[in-house]
C-alpha cells in the first residue's frame, strides 16, 4: 500500500458505496462527513454523559458479575496482549438495558440512529464485496434480531501526574465485532496504523463518524477487509483535558457463523483476553 488514505464519504454520494467498500478495503477505515445525526443531536449526547460521568454516580450503575451492561471503573480494561489497564472509564449501553435516567432519551435516539446508519453500510459491503467471498449469511441479515450492538461512551480523565511510561489512553488494538462507528471525540487521539507500522492520526473534524472495520467483519471475509489496529494516545501536558467518546459496535447474533467460530464463541473469548469476562 503506498498510502494510508482513509475516504471521506456523504451518505448520499452516488458512488458512496464502491467507496466506501474500497476504503475500508485498503486501510479498514472510512469516514462519514454527510449524514442523518445533527450537530446539535451529538452536542446533547455528550452533554448529558459529561454530567453523568461527572456527576459520580458510575458506580451506582457498576456492572454485575456475569453482565456486560452498565458502568466499568476507571483502569478497567486492557488491550488484547497489553500489561497496563488502559486509561478510561466507560458505560455499555444496549438498547434493551437499562441507562441512566438522565441520559435516556438522548441515547436511545443516538443509538438508534447509528443502528440503522450500521445496517446501511453493512448493505453497501454485501453489494460491493467479491462474490466469491461467501458469506454465512449476508452482512446485513446478521445482525437482524441482534440485541448485541453495543455503545460504549468513555470517559478519559485529565492524565494524572504519576503516568507509567506503558500507560495510554487506548493501547493499540482491533475491535472485536463487525464495524464500529464513531462519532468524532471531544478531543484528538485517535491514531491507525497501516501496513507498514507507521501510525497515523485519524481526522477528527466535527460531525465526522469513523467507521472501522472489526475482526469478526475481517474473520467473516477472509481478511478481504482487514481489522486495523487503532490507538488513542495520551495527550500534550499543555491539552491534558477529559476526552470523550462513543463508539457503536455492530454485533451480529451469536449463532451466526463467522468461519471456524460463531460470533458467540468468537466473542466470549475476546472478553476473556481484554479482562472484560
Amino acid at each position: 500500500m503506498a498510502e494510508f488514505e482513509i475516504l471521506a464519504i456523504g451518505l448520499d454520494d452516488p458512488d458512496a458505496p464502491a467507496r466506501f467498500a474500497k476504503s475500508l478495503r485498503e486501510t479498514g477505515f472510512a469516514i462519514l462527513k454527510d449524514h442523518t445525526i445533527s450537530a446539535e443531536e451529538i452536542d446533547r449526547m455528550y452533554g448529558v454523559w459529561t454530567d453523568f460521568f461527572e456527576s459520580g454516580k458510575g458506580p451506582d450503575f457498576a456492572v454485575k458479575p456475569g453482565e456486560s451492561n452498565g458502568y466499568f471503573g476507571y483502569k478497567s480494561e486492557n488491550a488484547k496482549g497489553a500489561a497496563a489497564k488502559d486509561l478510561k472509564e466507560f458505560f455499555h449501553a444496549y438498547e434493551n438495558k437499562e441507562v441512566p435516567k438522565s441520559t435516556e432519551t438522548e441515547t436511545r435516539a443516538f443509538q438508534s440512529k447509528l443502528i440503522a446508519m450500521g445496517s446501511t453500510l453493512l448493505d453497501w459491503l454485501d453489494d460491493e464485496s467479491p462474490d466469491d467471498l461467501e458469506f454465512s449469511e449476508p452482512l446485513s441479515k446478521m445482525i437482524e434480531g441482534s440485541d448485541m450492538s453495543l455503545l460504549r461512551i468513555i470517559h478519559y480523565p485529565p492524565l494524572p501526574d504519576n503516568v507509567e511510561a506503558d500507560e495510554v489512553r487506548a493501547a493499540a488494538h482491533e475491535d472485536i465485532n463487525l464495524i464500529t462507528l464513531l462519532v468524532t471525540g471531544t478531543e484528538p487521539g485517535l491514531q491507525a496504523q497501516d501496513v507498514h507500522g507507521t501510525w497515523h492520526d485519524v481526522p477528527c473534524l466535527p460531525g465526522y463518524i469513523t467507521v472501522n472495520s472489526g475482526d469478526m467483519l475481517a474473520m467473516a471475509s477472509k481478511g478481504h477487509y482487514p481489522s486495523t489496529p487503532h490507538r488513542v494516545i495520551n495527550p500534550p501536558k499543555q491539552e491534558n483535558r477529559s476526552r470523550y467518546s462513543m463508539p457503536l459496535f455492530v454485533h451480529p447474533r451469536p449463532d451466526v457463523r463467522l468461519d471456524k467460530m460463531t460470533a458467540g464463541e468468537f466473542l466470549d473469548e475476546r472478553l476473556k483476553e481484554i479482562g472484560l469476562k
